[in-house]
């Protein structure tokens, strides 16, 4: 007796997909204008200089407070492990060297993605819905370079200062973890911290915040200036913007990950 099989189809929404390839192709020619802008005069210096003191000082306390418990949780967590291995001694460096390698790189960008990337996206996205863009291209004013240049170009600079900054604050809230069951001076402790630190260590790290950096821009920016009408797009854009920059984030530390690990 011959029993019925069932089949599950799947389907595929072609809509979607399409949707997914257009943002995409949206998206490189965002990016190629912006290339293509931000070598040509006038240069807008002064928007550039307060969207660094928006970007770079206001979000200051909030990394401050992140970097400072990344460096005292990770001191306090590791410490029982390294005192079984009777590696104790060992702790300063291996905090610092955790810190400034992978884990204040990526939880600084994904903080400041969550902060910048949203207020980006959502105050692009606002000036995009009450028609102040297109008021300011019937002004004779360069919308794109004054807006998204100088902010994609103020987080590709301030992103690596935040998070040169965190790694400080991290170091120093390890020593204070470290001090609550041991007594180090400060200047021993963050010599230990250096003396296991080589170029490569540090050079890459940095190197790959700058990316960080033009990713959150670039993508809050894409996602405010395209934003479409109705007031309901602002938080879409806004909400967009968060996810993908962290998302640009991971993917980015991933290459540059592989990339380091052909030098060692």
């Amino acid at each position: 007796m011959n029993t019925p099989v069932n089949t599950i189809k799947i389907t595929f929404d072609k809509s979607y997909l399409k949707n997914i390839f257009e943002d995409i192709g949206k998206a490189t020619l965002f990016t190629i204008r912006f290339f293509k802008e931000v070598v040509k005069p006038p240069f807008e210096i002064k928007e550039f200089l307060w969207q660094c003191y928006a970007i770079g000082y206001k979000t200051l306390p909030l990394v401050s407070i992140t970097g400072f418990i990344m460096g005292l949780v990770l001191t306090i967590q590791s410490r029982p492990t390294m005192v079984k291995f009777g590696a104790e001694s060992w702790l300063p460096s291996m905090v610092g060297l955790s810190l400034v390698r992978e884990i204040a790189p990526v939880i600084t960008a994904l903080i400041c993605a969550g902060k910048i990337a949203s207020s980006i996206g959502a105050e692009l996205g606002s000036m995009k819905v009450t028609e102040q863009i297109d008021a300011m291209e019937v002004s004779a004013i360069n919308p794109f370079k004054y807006l998204v240049v100088t902010r994609i170009m103020a987080t590709t600079i301030m992103i690596p200062i935040l998070v040169i900054y965190a790694d400080f604050v991290g170091v120093f809230g390890g020593y204070i973890g470290f001090n609550i069951h041991e007594n180090m001076g400060f200047y021993r402790y963050f010599s230990n911290v250096l003396e296991h630190l080589e170029f490569l260590d540090i050079f890459p790290a940095v190197i790959k915040t700058f990316f960080f950096g033009f990713g959150i821009g670039l993508v809050g920016c894409y996602k405010g200036f395209n934003a479409e009408n109705g007031t309901e797009s602002v938080g879409k854009a806004a909400n967009t913007a968060v996810v993908t920059a962290s998302l640009t984030i991971f993917i980015l530390d991933m290459i540059a990950v592989q990339i380091t690990d052909l030098f060692y």
